[in-house]
């Protein structure tokens, strides 16, 4: 049904959807009875709820501020948005008796790669 909208089914991920149109876009992400949208234009944000509510039963719960345990962050006057998993790194640390373990940052450097190649390889490293 979306896909007569115009809509695409990722080839990498069969929940993400796609459809682009010049330079504007839409991005529809499936998970069971949810669905998150977004898209660079307001307009195209619009039509695609309309042909949604038009042809299944939805709700609009507006602005995501969490999605799958990742809670989204935005600044739409500085063109910012964040994501954080504070509150699921939380759960495992109170989870594993650590949630009063001392925070400390861990600085990556623009471009720092990484790779397969870092990961532990037997139960010794792991």
């Amino acid at each position: 049904m979306i896909l007569s909208f115009g809509i695409e089914i990722n080839v990498v991920d069969d929940c993400v959807y796609h459809k682009f149109s010049r330079s504007k876009y839409i991005f529809l992400v499936l998970y069971a009875d949810d669905i998150l949208l977004a898209t660079n234009n307001i307009d195209m944000l619009h039509e695609t709820k309309k042909f949604m509510s038009g042809n299944f039963e939805t709700k609009d719960l507006g602005d995501a501020s969490f999605v799958l345990g990742i809670q989204i962050h935005r600044d739409r006057s500085r063109g910012i948005l964040g994501l954080s998993q504070r509150s699921y790194v939380k759960k495992v640390l109170k989870r594993f008796g650590m949630q009063d373990c001392k925070s400390h940052n861990t600085l990556v450097v623009k471009g720092d790669k990484f790779s397969l190649n870092q990961c532990p390889k037997g139960n010794l490293e792991i």
